[in-house]
């Protein structure tokens, strides 16, 4: 029976890059995978949500231009050819992945894995050995069991993105980032959207300061925010609350997911509730089978999954990798503005800490482009030492990046206070932000 250095189950953004880095490091690696190539995040969550963004993005980009002189009559929304574009650019990418793969001479394996406690993984008619195991598998959409769900016809992140015809309305039951995320794509096409979220607030996860933002340009989008209430039963063509009864055409459940652990559970494995007990590397309470991803604590993130990925690879080589430190992995939202942070929270910090936040407005190119919606937040000590930060505005996701190196290489505001940024440009905000730490910004 052949045995490979490392079988790495599950081919998204944690399982192929931890397969790729251990094939690159000398490992003979297998690579199993029941459905496609880049797992939920390229096929039906990151990467076609983020498409279809950059198209709402477009269409708001559009009627800001009238406002400011250049005028423009109508806009014709093709939407079957959007999403045309949404599937070629995910095919582009999953096309490049497996020819990564392929160049990384990794042996790819398709359909559903069973893994034995010795480590020998069977996919149907096939079975192999492995010295390491790395468990990848991912998550599903979790949806409540509503009182009459099985009456309503609705869809989760599974089927959402396969839509070919633009809805005239659609209800999105959920408060979180897809769930909020979903609603910035679609209402500036012209779909009608209603967010129907049982808690107090949005994007409860995220920095509190940035809330009050984005649901002021829900507002603007004409997205219906509903809040605080509790679900009463779910209805073929409504849905009944405490506060009253909400009509849809459509339904998107957008209500977290849950990890798929069957190969940890027939293992019996140590849990920690619904995921995979691991250590500090990654590892199982069976040696030599890691998990990763969305199966362990920590951020459901792809970003995070493949940074666990390349770690337990290390691990496995004896590197002696570093733990992954949580309060150095971005956390970003897509909407419009952008939501981007790492570290701790405001309220997260020490009670000594100081908090600084500079407003958009201020800054040059940030005016001039328009996009004046948010600030940039430090929480750092006295001393000046990072603790977190956050960026809400357009290009937050890419700004964060600069704030974040600091934190990881050791240095402080003070570093960043005395970095010489292009000007103009949104980041230079990044240096005054951190020069308000110690009461120095200029454009306070």
């Amino acid at each position: 029976m052949e045995n490979f250095d490392l079988a790495v189950i599950g081919a998204g953004p944690g399982g192929y890059v931890a397969a790729i880095h251990a094939a690159k490091s000398g490992l003979k690696v297998a690579l199993i995978e029941r459905d496609k190539v880049g797992g939920a995040c390229y096929n039906v969550g990151c990467i076609p949500s983020k498409i279809m963004l950059e198209h709402s993005k477009l269409v708001q980009e559009i009627r800001r231009g009238t406002d400011w002189g250049v005028t423009v009559p109508t806009i014709n929304i093709d939407f079957p050819k959007l999403m045309q574009r949404k599937d070629n650019v995910v095919q582009e990418l999953i096309t490049n992945i497996e020819t990564f793969i392929e160049n990384a001479q990794i042996t790819m394996f398709r359909g559903d894995a069973t893994v034995t406690a010795e480590r020998k993984v069977i996919i149907e008619n096939e079975a192999f050995t492995a010295t390491n195991v790395i468990l990848a598998t991912g998550s599903r959409p979790f949806v409540p069991p509503f009182k009459g769900i099985e009456s309503a016809n609705y869809h989760t992140t599974d089927t959402f993105f396969g839509i070919q015809e633009l809805p005239k309305q659609l209800t999105i039951i959920g408060g979180g980032v897809i769930a909020i995320e979903m609603a910035f794509a679609l209402a500036p096409m012209g779909t009608q959207v209603t967010v129907l979220n049982h808690s107090k607030d949005i994007l409860q996860t995220e920095e509190p300061d940035a809330r009050p933002i984005i649901k002021d340009k829900m507002k603007a989008l004409g997205i219906e925010l509903i809040t605080e209430f509790t679900f009463e039963e779910i209805h073929a063509q409504y849905i009944q609350t405490s506060i009253g009864n909400f009509p849809y055409e459509n339904l998107l459940f957008a209500t977290g997911r849950r990890p798929n652990t069957q190969i940890a559970e027939a293992l019996e494995m140590d849990m920690d509730g619904r995921l995979i007990k691991v250590n500090n590397h990654y590892e199982t309470s069976i040696p030599g089978i890691f998990a990763i991803g969305d199966l362990v604590g920590g951020f459901q993130l792809a970003h995070s999954a493949s940074a666990e990925g390349v770690h337990a690879v290390d691990y496995i080589l004896g590197k002696h990798p570093k733990v992954i430190n949580q309060q150095e992995i971005p956390r970003c939202v897509y909407t419009h503005p952008e939501i981007a942070t790492f570290g701790m929270l405001e309220h997260e910090a020490p009670a000594d800490s100081i908090v600084t936040k500079m407003y958009l407005p201020t800054n040059p190119k940030a005016l001039l482009e328009g996009n004046t919606q948010g600030f940039m937040k430090f929480v750092a000590s006295p001393e000046g030492d990072i603790y977190g930060a956050c960026v809400v505005g357009d290009g937050a996701t890419e700004m964060i990046n600069s704030m974040l190196a600091a934190k990881v290489l050791g240095g402080s505001v003070k570093d960043l206070a005395r970095m010489i940024f292009p000007h103009p440009t949104v980041s230079e905000h990044v240096g005054d932000a951190a020069r308000s730490v110690f009461g120095k910004a200029i454009h306070a």
